[in-house]
């Protein structure tokens, strides 16, 4: 069992960046591919950024390209998601999820399905 904690979400102005972290319980961290997701209020769950478990490979959504970047601490077992040049549009509650599936790696590691822990969530709000 994992147990995953968001923090560093909050209140921000367009243009301006936050960086969300996630806490992951247990000694087996590194064998875990992370992800971030989001939800606007009233819209699907969308991915957001992924991290293979070998921290060489990171994927991202189209809609954060070159502003958001992923990235994990397995020392720390800490995943962060390094967000830049926010926009209103980025406005979600933030959920980080792990994958211990032998389905969460590449590509795949966009889907919901292959994650089987998930943190409870943190606001972004970006106010224009």
């Amino acid at each position: 069992q994992v147990q995953l904690v968001e923090s560093g979400g909050g209140l921000v102005q367009a243009g301006g960046s936050l960086r969300l972290s996630c806490a992951a319980s247990g000694r087996t961290f590194s064998s875990y591919a992370m992800g971030w997701f989001r939800q606007a209020p009233g819209r699907e769950r969308e991915f957001v950024a992924a991290i293979s478990r070998s921290d060489i490979s990171t994927y991202y959504a189209d809609s954060v390209k070159g502003r958001f970047t992923i990235s994990r601490d397995n020392a720390k077992n800490t995943v962060y998601l390094q967000m830049n040049s926010l926009k209103p549009e980025d406005t979600a509650v933030y959920y980080c999820a792990a994958s211990k599936s032998v389905l969460g790696v590449g590509v795949s590691l966009q889907r919901g399905y292959v994650y089987d822990y998930w943190g409870q969530g943190t606001q972004v709000t970006v106010s224009s």
